[in-house]
């Protein structure tokens, strides 16, 4: 199920529980007992478990977001919408206009492209002012900094000399540093920017005698309405989604300043330390993140299809499949896994059996576990919480240890 812009809470979706019936009484063993007789939930027909089944994965994506949301629901995610940028181009912005005039002032001996929509919006605007910008470069290098960049180029009739394995910036301007272009000194650049001034690159060629022109094609800016987002920010915090993916820095940026403006930056950090598994669709788009210290995973290839199999590689792994006697049992974000059927489960419920998870078979104590229920104010919302949760699951999982707690029956 999609959820465009986070206007419920996670955790809204899911249907309360009905009211429980008190718990039985104690029977059996005086160390431990399992209910036998409560009846199991009912059962929808079996039907195949989706990978990312009862995982909550963010989108910050602007363009293609729809794309990614498609992938990723396909595979079962719930999935929630939260731009965090938005593109103003700059066909009509004099800036670009300034920057293209210079550009074709004198001859240009290399060309940086960057992103695709970038220099192709850039040479669709140079056309729509009758300036001469295609022809002006056709003596040019032109170097394309992904394969997006280089099917722009060729698009717009242009020969592509060179671009990088690695799609970065850094390994465009080793490259060029390198004397592979020849000498950079003494030489005219112009690089295309992507909302993003990189002052890497830039400064890097111009300590090296560079006559660099950037041109700022488009820039990034927050969202119009930055509701969804700040919204994001403060779930994040609370752990309250599984995954957030990333496509572009300046996303990746303007998530990390509103959780700053929300005030829940270190949340977020922490957020992304432990419970969050933060996504990105390559090593640019990471740079923002892993310069705060947050660890990201990245596909092999920086592609949206990529991207999503990466998610539904990595957050599954992330929890263990656990033997319960005769049953195995997966926690996820907002559901459980137990013999390969998915559960989902309230809130109250959930936060019990991800407490009891976190270590099988050890004993938690009702003062324990009242600490992970929201709201909880006395021990009788623990067991009401336990008899919900053993309802749902339909198996004899939920140990209770007398006097004691409950576990996890391994």
């Amino acid at each position: 199920m999609t959820d465009r812009s986070l206007d419920l809470p996670v955790d809204s979706s899911v249907d309360p529980a009905p009211a429980a019936a008190p718990e039985p009484p104690a029977a059996g063993s005086p160390a431990t007992e399992t209910p036998a007789t409560e009846a199991p939930a009912t059962e929808a027909p079996a039907t195949e478990l989706l990978p990312l089944a009862g995982y909550t994965v963010a989108v910050t994506a602007a363009r293609r977001s729809e794309e990614l949301g498609a992938l990723l629901d396909r595979r079962g995610a719930r999935v929630v919408h939260a731009p965090a940028i938005r593109i103003v181009p700059l066909s009509d912005d004099a800036d670009l206009v300034s920057a293209t005039r210079e550009v074709l002032a004198e001859p240009v001996d290399l060309v940086v492209a960057t992103t695709g929509v970038g220099f192709r919006g850039w040479i669709e605007a140079a056309e729509a002012w009758d300036l001469p910008l295609r022809e002006h470069l056709q003596g040019a290098r032109v170097l394309a900094r992904g394969p997006k960049a280089r099917g722009a180029i060729r698009g717009a009739g242009l020969v592509d000399a060179w671009s990088p394995e690695s799609e970065s910036s850094a390994e465009v301007l080793e490259h060029l540093l390198s004397g592979a272009e020849g000498p950079i000194e003494g030489r005219r650049v112009a690089v295309q920017l992507h909302g993003d001034p990189l002052p890497d690159l830039v400064a890097g060629l111009r300590r090296a005698g560079a006559d660099v022109l950037t041109v700022p094609v488009y820039r990034w800016v927050l969202p119009e309405d930055t509701a969804p987002l700040r919204r994001l920010v403060t779930v994040i915090a609370a752990r309250g989604v599984d995954a957030v993916t990333f496509t572009s820095a300046p996303a990746a940026a303007s998530l990390l300043q509103v959780a700053g403006e929300e005030g829940v930056r270190a949340g977020v950090l922490a957020a992304f330390a432990d419970a969050v598994l933060p996504v990105a669709v390559g090593p640019v788009t990471a740079g923002p993140l892993e310069a705060v210290g947050i660890r990201t995973v990245q596909p092999e290839r920086a592609r949206l299809g990529a991207l999503a199999r990466e998610v539904v590689s990595a957050l599954p792994a992330r929890h263990p499949v656990l033997q319960l006697g005769p049953h195995t049992l997966q926690v996820r974000g907002h559901a459980a896994v137990l013999d390969g059927r998915l559960v989902e489960l309230p809130p109250g419920p959930m936060a019990v059996l991800r407490a009891l998870a976190r270590r099988p078979g050890v004993v938690v104590s009702r003062p324990d576990l009242l600490t992970e229920l929201s709201g909880g104010s006395d021990a009788h919302a623990v067991e009401m919480a336990v008899t919900r949760l053993r309802a749902a699951l339909g198996a004899p999982v939920v140990e209770t240890v007398v006097k004691r707690g409950y576990r996890l029956a391994v």
